[in-house]
């Protein structure tokens, strides 16, 4: 029986038809059992060059999918370390607690120092100062870099304003890192600012409605009293709104600030300075009519009647012109001692 070469290498090497042109015959040797063995060989050696063949090309998959990915890493961007001192906030603030008290800021901070920094935080050339940078996202890592004595670990990149804003609200929708004061006040100071009201939905990722709701309660509380509350990260939207109702009117804002300026108050967290805040304004006035002053000694001086968000003060005695005299005098120090108290409140 005839053999040809070609069609064993062909089997060989898993080829496939054989050749159209038939070779010449050749002679065989005479039927063995050892010339049959020797023809079964290449035959039984078929299948492990083809399992190496797969082999190889296995491995040459996995080095080409390697030299993308090197290459993927050497075009992608830098990590730098930049110094603390030379990175400024947003233009556009989003948070409302800062430092001491920040609740998790400590957690950061021992995090930083144990494990290194994680994720890094993303810069911006600054854009009127040579040689310093502004923070689009990462703030809080910037913060507890700089109290640490660390570089921050940052990408660096060139952003227009609105190239900021996406970022830095992007990143913060994506982390559900703010509460929902936070997120409204943010939407509405960027509104203040300019910016259309397209691009803020879409920095906060939200719908139109939503929006409007935000926009509803950063207009209804006042700033200072938003600042002296805190981010209140268990309150949600239904219960600002119910604050926001509270604080119509003159009358309640008295009360806010009397409340926001107590001793209880600014020893309370956030939650709980909400809290204390909602109850004060949800008193109704009390049925016996007006409230009364007492002296050092426990005796009535006058009752203070409040209508219509104003005050007026009706003392139980009646009193001499040199008393007169002397409120008309002693009024406007105490009214600057009022207004310097709600200053540094709201600072």
């Amino acid at each position: 029986m005839a053999v040809n070469r070609k069609d064993q290498l062909r089997a060989l090497f898993g080829a496939g038809e054989a050749p159209a042109v038939p070779p010449a015959p050749v002679e065989r040797a005479p039927e063995t059992k050892s010339a049959e063995s020797e023809l079964a060989r290449p035959r039984s050696a078929s299948g492990a060059v083809k399992a190496m063949g797969l082999s190889l090309g296995g491995l040459s998959k996995e080095i080409e999918e390697a030299r993308r990915l090197r290459e993927s890493l050497e075009s992608s961007e830098r990590v730098s370390k930049i110094d603390t001192a030379l990175v400024e906030a947003s233009f556009v603030s989003d948070r409302l607690d800062h430092g001491p008290q920040d609740a998790d800021f400590e957690a950061l901070m021992t995090s930083i120092e144990q494990s290194g920094q994680q994720v890094p935080v993303l810069l911006r050339p600054h854009p009127e100062k040579q040689g310093r940078y502004q923070t689009a996202y990462g703030h809080r890592r910037v913060r507890a870099a700089h109290s640490i004595g660390v570089p921050v670990l940052a990408i660096v990149r060139p952003l227009s304003d609105i190239e900021l804003v996406l970022a830095q609200g992007k990143e913060n929708s994506e982390r559900r890192d703010l509460s929902f004061i936070e997120r409204a006040l943010f939407a509405h100071e960027l509104i203040s600012r300019g910016f259309e009201r397209g691009v803020v939905q879409d920095a906060l990722s939200l719908h139109k409605a939503e929006m409007t709701r935000f926009l509803q309660v950063a207009e209804a509380v006042p700033m200072d009293i938003a600042r002296a509350i805190g981010a209140a990260p268990k309150i949600g939207r239904p219960r600002w709104m119910a604050l926001a109702e509270l604080l119509r009117g003159d009358a309640a804002q008295v009360k806010a600030y009397d409340e926001v300026t107590s001793a209880r108050f600014l020893k309370a967290s956030s939650d709980e300075r909400f809290n204390l805040l909602f109850t004060r304004l949800q008193r109704k006035a009390a049925a016996a009519g007006p409230r009364e002053i007492r002296d050092g000694q426990g005796r009535a001086v006058a009752h203070l009647v409040m209508s219509k968000g104003k005050a007026r003060v009706d003392f139980v005695e009646k009193y001499d012109g040199e008393f007169e005299d002397f409120l008309g005098t002693e009024l406007p120090k105490l009214l600057e001692r009022y207004s310097q108290a709600r200053t540094g409140t709201a600072r």
